[in-house]
């Protein structure tokens, strides 16, 4: 499933490494997103050959979208002022995995504002697969001036 072109115009994320097909939910402070993990997505089959699992670092990046989404939607509101920027990860803590993520699976990330300092927000995120929490974890990014050349 491609992703909805308001992602391509919130993110600079592309294919192959996109990992939010769709926004289903929105408010000022959050955001739901989700993605079909392909039956055939290639990395699994070496991650493992015969019991292919969705590594968790691409599991956290799906949620880290997530909130660079909610950034986006912040700066087009006007919560954040900064033209130019892309969202940069800054910091990571917390992750806990609870269950695995198959090729084939659809998964679902939230992602909670919980502060802003300047250009830095922290979030708390949820990734869910069959409604079952698969992880979560706290970050934060920051905005950085876009280089151009």
């Amino acid at each position: 499933m491609p992703a909805d072109q308001e992602i391509y115009q919130l993110i600079p994320h592309r294919p192959p490494f996109l990992w939010v097909d769709r926004i289903t939910a929105f408010r000022q402070d959050a955001i739901v997103t989700e993605k079909l993990i392909p039956a055939d997505l290639e990395i699994c089959s070496g991650h493992y050959p015969g019991h292919p699992i969705l590594p968790g670092v691409l599991l956290c990046e799906a949620v880290f979208q997530t909130g660079a989404l909610l950034m986006a939607k912040m700066q087009n509101a006007g919560s954040l002022t900064m033209e130019n920027a892309v969202p940069v990860l800054a910091r990571i803590s917390n992750a806990r995995f609870k269950r695995s993520v198959f090729p084939g699976d659809r998964i679902s990330m939230e992602v909670r504002l919980t502060e802003v300092l300047s250009s830095a927000c922290f979030f708390s995120g949820k990734l869910r697969v069959n409604d079952k929490l698969a992880l979560q974890v706290d970050f934060s990014c920051t905005l950085q001036p876009t280089v151009t050349g």
